[in-house]
């Protein structure tokens, strides 16, 4: 079995196959979700005409769950240029669902969503900026004439 070689991507394949198990989560059982992410299930039967709350979950859900495949795919690779690409959008991402939260756009639950993607970030930022020092060889390993 292959695992990924480096801390920033243990950070990647972590976020990859969570986001990939919220998707079928989502695609398996939308209620579930609903309410891991506060919001209210309706009972079968009871959505009025028009409501597309499951279109909307399913398209979001297999995009989780084909994101979630390519982290873990990339993870593998050890593709350090993704995980560069991917710090900024996460943050992005973050402010974006915390926003809509703090104006009453989504329920408070929906704030996990973009605390994990803005930890998410930091912690991979943190791994790649470890290990971009870690690879840059000391004053002394190059020599004074360096």
């Amino acid at each position: 079995m292959r695992l990924p070689r480096s801390l920033s991507g243990w950070t990647i394949a972590v976020f990859g196959v969570l986001a990939a198990a919220l998707g079928v989560v989502g695609l398996v059982v939308p209620d579930a979700l609903l309410t891991v992410m506060g919001f209210e299930p309706v009972p079968d039967g009871g959505r009025a005409d028009g409501d597309h709350t499951l279109v909307f979950l399913t398209a979001s859900s297999m995009a989780a769950l084909n994101m979630g495949v390519y982290y873990v795919l990339a993870s593998l690779a050890d593709w350090k240029p993704f995980f560069r690409w991917t710090v900024p959008f996460r943050l992005l991402t973050c402010a974006v669902f915390t926003l809509a939260v703090v104006t009453g756009r989504a329920p408070a639950g929906f704030l996990g969503v973009g605390l994990w993607e803005g930890l998410g970030a930091v912690v991979t930022a943190a791994a790649l900026r470890s290990e971009r020092a870690r690879a840059k060889p000391s004053y002394e390993e190059r020599g004074a004439d360096a």
